[in-house]
């Protein structure tokens, strides 16, 4: 359970922290190995979605050893066992579900992006998850690599060094073109295809209602705000025919989608998020386009230009990026437990500190 006041894991504990993990997606599962493998955290119940994973090994379910966890979708079952905390990652929230880990005195560390600043939340969630935390003591934090990580703690780094800000751009470069799933990229993507306004405009509005919350509490915690949030997107096309894996895009036809979303200061952008998904560099526009990672102008009193390049081969990128996200969150369990009961953000947490000991799990 939450302490009355925010702490620091100073050092490690004797008994290692009893941890749920909810939902094995692609970063569930990666959290799942993660915490398994830590040597600080035990796995003590695993909530599943799919029926056909019932009753089987954590381990098995993640690619390690047994470890005696068996799957459930049970939530009676695993509020029963009054974990210290829950990494809850499903597709889409359940309140209900949710606010009964929190009333059970169980923390939670979620890769949902609903709780990066209780401020821009719906008033009723928002009210009901601060109910739920202060019934159980209990926290609940957002945290992930994009947003969270490159939208929260690397440029509360940064701004460490400054007096003045003048803007803050982080741009996030995605290439595709490895991805071998036809649907994902020409269907869901719309690469390889004409521009549809009404898909960008949905593409649009999600990573405003993704990043948007994000920035401002960066924004708010070095003391600034927002009076607005803009988003907008546009396409640049392929100019000659590309071959990919996941097929062949036509000349002429969607090859990178580029959006941004920017908190408004006195009518200009303050901290601004661009990301870049693209399958080809030879297009119809110069985006400066670059591998797979991140970039984080600072322009201030101290300016600051920064690279954060993915060193992964393509052929394991499906295996390590869940990482990215999925390692953010375990490692931030600790803080979490230690926290002050309600929504907790990155700035009112400690800097998050792995613990790289290595697991007698393995």
């Amino acid at each position: 359970m939450s302490s009355a006041a925010s702490a620091s894991p100073s050092s490690p504990r004797t008994t290692p922290y009893r941890v749920v993990q909810w939902a094995t997606g692609n970063i569930g599962t990666r959290s799942l190995r993660a915490v398994i493998e830590h040597p600080g955290l035990s796995l003590v119940g695993l909530y599943v979605y799919a029926d056909t994973k019932v009753g089987r090994d954590a381990g098995e379910l993640c690619g390690v050893p047994a470890t005696g966890v068996q799957a459930t979708r049970s939530v009676d079952e695993i509020v029963a066992l009054k974990a210290d905390c829950v990494l809850y990652m499903p597709q889409r929230i359940d309140v209900d579900d949710l606010c009964r880990l929190l009333e059970s005195g169980s923390n939670v560390v979620t890769t949902r992006t609903e709780f990066h600043l209780p401020g821009r939340m719906d008033p009723t969630l928002r009210e009901r998850i601060e109910d739920a935390c202060r019934r159980g003591g209990t926290s609940i934090h957002s945290t992930g690599a994009s947003p969270g990580f490159i939208t929260e703690a690397v440029p509360l780094a940064l701004l460490s060094i400054q007096r003045r800000l003048d803007h803050l751009q982080i741009s996030e470069y995605a290439d595709c073109s490895a991805r071998n799933s036809p649907e994902m990229i020409f269907q869901i993507m719309g690469f390889g295809q004409p521009p549809n306004p009404q898909a960008q405009a949905g593409r649009v509005h999600h990573l405003r209602e993704a990043f948007g919350a994000s920035l401002q509490a960066l924004a708010e915690a070095v003391g600034l705000g927002f009076d607005s949030i803009d988003a907008h997107g546009d396409v640049a096309f392929v100019k000659h025919d590309t071959t990919i894996a996941a097929g062949v895009v036509k000349a002429g036809t969607v090859g990178a989608l580029r959006t941004t979303v920017s908190g408004m200061r006195d009518g200009k952008p303050l901290i601004s998020f661009t990301a870049y998904w693209f399958v080809s560099t030879e297009l119809d526009k110069n985006w400066d386009l670059r591998g797979d990672g991140w970039r984080v102008e600072v322009d201030g009193d101290a300016p600051l230009d920064m690279d954060l390049r993915f060193t992964v081969p393509a052929e394991r990128k499906a295996a390590t990026t869940p990482g990215y996200t999925a390692h953010r969150a375990v490692n931030a369990v600790p803080y979490v437990c230690t926290a002050a009961a309600g929504i907790r953000t990155a700035a009112e947490l400690p800097q998050v500190v792995a613990d790289l000991r290595e697991s007698s799990a393995r």
